[in-house]
Parts: structure tokens; C-alpha cells; sequence
């Protein structure tokens, strides 16, 4: 009979392991709720969201897009 090999990580470990893939069902469950019910999310153009996602948008058009890393959006 064959026994499971135990694998320990540290916490920083299974975050690196875990968390891109968190963030792909995320974005995944949330684009079928988009396309199953297209006005549940509404933005009109004088909201500070809306204005801040565009001008998101036209940054990542410009290829001027600074990412900051884990550590200093929550500093971990």
C-alpha cells in the first residue's frame, strides 16, 4: 500500500502558490455574473470609480501602468 508524501510551506509559500490562482476563479465567477445579468453593475460617468477605472484604462493603453507589489499594497 502506498502512503501520501506530506509537502509543509510556509504561509508566504502557499500564498505564492494559492493566490494567482484565487484571483483567476474570482475573475472568472465574476465575469458570469456580468454576462448572465449585464445590469447588476451600473457606472455612470460622474462616479469617481468610473472616472478612476478610465483613466486606468487609458494608462494601460499608453503602456504607462505602475503595479506595486504584494508587500507594499498591504504592507505585509
Amino acid at each position: 500500500m502506498k502512503t501520501a508524501k506530506s509537502i509543509t510551506i510556509n504561509a508566504y509559500e502557499f500564498q505564492q502558490m494559492f493566490e494567482p490562482l484565487i484571483r483567476r476563479i474570482i475573475r472568472e465567477e465574476l465575469m458570469k455574473v456580468i454576462q448572465n445579468k449585464p445590469n447588476i453593475l451600473f457606472l455612470d460617468e460622474e462616479m469617481p470609480l468610473y472616472k478612476d477605472l478610465e483613466e486606468i484604462y487609458n494608462r494601460k493603453n499608453e503602456n504607462n501602468i505602475e503595479l506595486f507589489t504584494h508587500d507594499e499594497v498591504w504592507n505585509d
